[in-house]
């Protein structure tokens, strides 16, 4: 199988003409030779189809899963991943505040509603966030409140419980914490509560983390399985081999992979959206160093806390060992003194006999 992406998309233009639109602009050849060598080979490689393109750069995820433009495509990917048909009826503001805190982090955070009511939150990781579980109980609990305040505004004095819907929470992570590395053939987790006697009830909260590097890994030896599988890889893969592999077997994904090649024949667009993704990079670099050396200190922490631990219940145990001993010298002086009670008592019984 040829590996040459520009076989499958003739809109791929050559390295000779992107090279040369570059030298004619003062501003294009400025920002190009600002880059290390590594990352203008990387641009040359994914404009070229040398390698393909990181769907999960900011500005090709927004313009190719844009739920307003394109809904389609994420009720299929929904569809797929929640095994249930999507209908997206609305797509919702999200939390602007939070969005401008994390922004060096998240990709997208995209909040729609489905047909039957039920809020789906999308976000998608540069890297995953330290405490996950914890971040993500606490949006989803923001979510749910949302949907519980709009549907008593809309019902007013009818309005009961049960007009308040599910809420997903959905997290895909391109690099993902330390917590998913200990399943390193699992690439979807999925969460929603229960009982431990076996009663059903309807809790609302659901969520769903996907480590898209361990897919990464699991893929390479295992191959893609199902659809999901092919969404997952059209999310995370810019290896030739493996893009080819999926339009061959899934043609649906060709039409996306043509849309980010035409975005890449505008130079100067794809060159900012290139620049931007580096920038992030650097920031996502320094944040993931903070969270693993976090995590290295957090370790170590509970190992001097259980070390500190031993050395109280080894000092304990000496103490207890030293007043046992300090007990048993005590019996041993009284056993003695009897002791010596009893010679002196032999000796003057051996005195009087020999007296007689």
């Amino acid at each position: 199988m040829t590996s040459n992406l520009k076989d499958y998309f003739p809109m791929i233009r050559s390295r000779e003409e992107i090279l040369k639109e570059i030298q004619d602009n003062i501003k294009f050849t400025e920002k190009f030779y600002s880059w290390r060598e590594s990352e203008r080979q990387e641009f040359l490689d994914f404009c070229t189809g040398i390698r393909g393109v990181k769907i999960l750069y900011d500005s090709f995820f927004k313009e190719i899963m844009n739920p307003e433009t394109v809904p389609e495509r994420l009720e299929d990917f929904l569809s797929v991943l929640l095994q249930r048909k999507v209908k997206i009826v609305d797509v919702l503001p999200g939390d602007s505040s939070r969005i401008a805190d994390e922004q060096s982090l998240l990709i997208m955070d995209i909040l729609v509603r489905f047909e039957d009511g039920t809020y789906c939150n999308v976000e998608v990781q540069k890297i995953g966030y330290a405490f996950p579980g914890e971040r993500s109980a606490c949006y989803s609990s923001d979510l749910l409140l949302r949907q519980y305040k709009m549907a008593r505004s809309q019902k007013k004095e009818h309005f009961t419980y049960k007009d308040v819907k599910g809420v997903f929470t959905i997290i895909l992570m391109d690099r993902s914490p330390k917590i998913f590395r200990e399943f390193s053939d699992k690439y979807v987790h999925m969460f929603r509560q229960e009982s431990d006697t076996g009663i059903k009830m309807n809790l609302l909260q659901n969520y769903i983390f996907i480590p898209l590097d361990i897919f990464r890994k699991n893929v390479q030896y295992k191959g893609i399985k199902n659809k999901l599988d092919a969404w997952l890889t059209f999310l995370s893969t810019d290896d030739p081999e493996q893009i080819i592999g999926l339009i061959t077997e899934y043609p649906e994904f060709k039409a996306m992979y043509e849309h980010v090649y035409n975005m890449c024949r505008n130079v100067e667009d794809v060159m900012g959206i290139f620049s931007e993704e580096l920038k992030i990079l650097d920031r996502n670099t320094v944040k993931y160093m903070v969270d693993e050396m976090q995590e290295t200190i957090d370790e170590q922490k509970k190992q001097l806390e259980t070390s500190a631990e031993t050395i109280d219940e080894q000092k304990k145990q000496l103490e207890t060992s030293a007043e046992t001993i300090d007990e048993q010298k005590k019996q041993l002086k009284t056993k003695q003194s009897k002791i010596d009670e009893l010679q002196e008592q032999i000796e003057l019984l051996q005195k009087q006999l020999k007296e007689k």
